[in-house]
């Protein structure tokens, strides 16, 4: 885990680590095409071959791609009206470059903030904010120049001088370090009064990317962020909604900006919509409950049995539509590997054949819904890999006894037990009723080896993300097992860099990347082949020299196995019918956009018809 970095790839990683956080992932390279050298080998190959067999069998069974398209609506659209959206959870807080902002998060901050960049429908990036933006040769400068004639909430200009001042709090935000450094952003200044100049320590080709998500890509008025804790309770950017209030777990309200800058295509100024309502509901079928009797308008999902409940009541004469999306987001868990027995690939290995996605699946509600996951990527990505596919080790009962069995009668196991005595860890979800069915599964076949003891845990999402950030204990964390989604449908650099940088000082140090560390690998695995390979992806701009060191990246968590899968999560907007313009909104150019990934809208152009 912790194997030094040759000399060379250390000094070539010199620069990319002048900041203190750092995220990165990759993977060793693929033998597939090799000879068997034994038996043993050639067994292992067979096993391959039928585990390939099986994904494809799983994929077959669900019903594919359920992304609602993406396409322009021709009819009249209505000026004026409130939404109150019901999320599935509160919010950590109102910064970006501090709070942890998922899929909830983002659905709010989006009105207050807007990006530098946007994603199209066809995953491109085009500018937002920025009018243009072009890199230099080797992708270590991009210069980027704002639209004119915009001002923030509290009416300060927006300048580049704003963004070289946002960069300066942005190093010291706990989200946004590891974006700049996984970025390899080491300046931002202004070159004119609406150019910024983005100098990188090392090549980045997919550095627009990362100015299209909160931590480095939303853009917030400095001035007013100089006191933290006032900007949190009054968030200040130059988006099409302005915040008015927030009663903590109770509701957030923002209001059109009538000075916001963003028009559409017919000139009429946005947003259409005078106010949102944000209300957190914990309860999947409370929040849905509240869009069918009207309480909402919008009920925001990521579970697959609300989905299908919504499709229920639809399909029985409800007036709802359902926007949705599955895409790279991949449900499942991660293993503490800092911490026994998941310090043993053994045990790690054996969790995962003992894990049966089917059932998993069934028990989240996802039957025909999810695919079986087994990379970071869904099968409809154009990163996909059919060869990372085959090697995800798959439900194999006998094979991951025997794996446990070896374990628990290795007289050097790592927990410090006794030979023969039981493993024991702590599996932990959020409370929510079909997470806990899916963890229960789990739970009645590992135990059923009579190898395991499992002490089962739920915390609020919060508290759950907190625990497995580990803050209060150098951000490596307590947690063992911990459920967990990964990846989404931006750049891959964007998660997987992150994901994997050293977790600890001290394996950064052996690795030769001394004061590397990212607290945003919660996994706390790091193999110096996966580093690599992630550096890697970033120094080109070819589609498939990246495809291929992503497709090591995914062989090698194969081998690996830090985390395990379940399904891709499928992901919703349920909403009133007369809610419009969730799959239809333009960027400035006119380009359609990305519709509502991972169920985040873009309400600036959503309007009630």
């Amino acid at each position: 885990m912790s194997e030094r970095l040759d000399g060379r790839l250390a000094r070539l990683l010199a620069a990319l680590m002048a900041f203190a956080l750092l995220g990165a992932a990759c993977g060793g390279s693929d033998d597939g095409d090799a000879a068997p050298a034994d038996e043993e080998t050639a067994a292992e190959e067979s096993e391959g071959d039928a585990a390939e067999e099986e994904v494809a069998e799983a994929g077959d069974e669900a019903e594919g791609d359920v992304d609602t398209e993406i396409e322009e609506e021709t009819g009249d659209r209505v000026s004026g009206g409130e939404l109150a959206v019901g999320l599935e959870a509160e919010l950590p807080g109102m910064r970006p470059w501090e709070d942890t902002c998922a899929s909830a998060c983002y659905n709010i901050f989006i009105t207050i903030y807007d990006k530098l960049m946007e994603s199209t429908e066809t995953g491109q990036y085009e500018p937002w904010l920025l009018e243009s933006i072009e890199p230099n040769e080797d992708f270590t400068q991009w210069v980027g120049t704002l639209r004119s004639g915009i001002t923030f909430h509290n009416g300060v200009e927006l300048t580049a001088q704003s963004l070289v001042d946002m960069f300066a709090i942005q190093q010291t935000g706990s989200q946004s370090q590891s974006q700049i450094a996984a970025s390899n952003l080491a300046t931002v200044d202004a070159t004119g009064d609406l150019e910024v100049t983005y100098g990188l320590s090392q090549p980045n080709s997919a550095f627009p990317a990362y100015l299209s998500r909160a931590q480095l890509g939303m853009v917030f008025e400095p001035g007013a962020a100089a006191d933290p804790d006032a900007f949190n309770a009054a968030p200040v950017g130059t988006g099409p909604f302005a915040f008015e209030s927030r009663d903590l777990d109770n509701e957030t309200i923002v209001v059109r900006n009538a000075d916001y800058w963003g028009t559409d295509a017919n000139g009429t100024q946005l947003p259409y919509l005078d106010k949102i309502s944000f209300r957190p509901i914990p309860d999947e079928g409370t929040r849905l409950d509240a869009t069918l009797s009207g309480t909402t308008q919008v009920a925001h999902t990521l579970r697959q049995n609300t989905i299908r409940d919504a499709r229920t009541e639809r399909d029985g004469g409800a007036e709802i539509t359902l926007f949705e999306f599955q895409g790279s987001n991949v449900g499942g868990g991660m293993f503490n590997v800092l911490v026994p027995p998941f310090d043993d690939v053994r045990v790690r290995k054996a969790l995962v054949h003992l894990t049966p996605q089917d059932q998993v699946i069934e028990a989240l509600g996802g039957t025909g819904i999810s695919l079986p996951g087994s990379q970071w990527f869904s099968p409809d990505s154009p990163w996909y890999s059919e060869a990372a596919a085959a090697a995800w080790p798959q439900f194999d009962f006998e094979a991951g006894k025997a794996l446990l069995e070896e374990y628990v009668n290795d007289p050097e196991r790592s927990d410090g037990k006794a030979v023969g005595e039981k493993i024991e860890y702590e599996l932990s979800c959020p409370p929510d009723p079909t997470l806990i069915a899916a963890m229960q599964v789990g739970f009645e076949v590992a135990t059923s080896t009579e190898l395991v003891d499992i002490n089962l845990t739920n915390y609020d999402q919060q508290t759950h993300i907190n625990y497995a950030l580990g803050a209060e204990n150098g951000f490596v964390g307590s947690h063992g097992a911990h459920c967990w989604r990964f990846s989404d449908d931006n750049d891959p650099s964007v998660t997987i860099n992150p994901a994997f940088a050293p977790p600890t000082a001290e394996i950064a140090e052996a690795a030769g990347i001394p004061d590397v560390v990212s607290p945003l690998n919660f996994a706390n695995y790091f193999d110096g082949d996966v580093f690599q390979a992630a550096v890697g992806a970033t120094r080109t701009d070819n589609f498939e020299e990246r495809k291929a060191l992503y497709e090591a990246i995914n062989l090698k968590l194969a081998e690996d196995v830090p985390l395990w899968y379940s399904g891709y999560t499928a992901t919703a907007l349920i909403t009133d019918a007369s809610v419009q313009g969730l799959v239809s909104w333009e960027l400035p150019s006119g380009t359609l956009g990305q519709g509502m990934p991972n169920a985040e809208g873009r309400w600036h152009q959503v309007w009630i018809g």
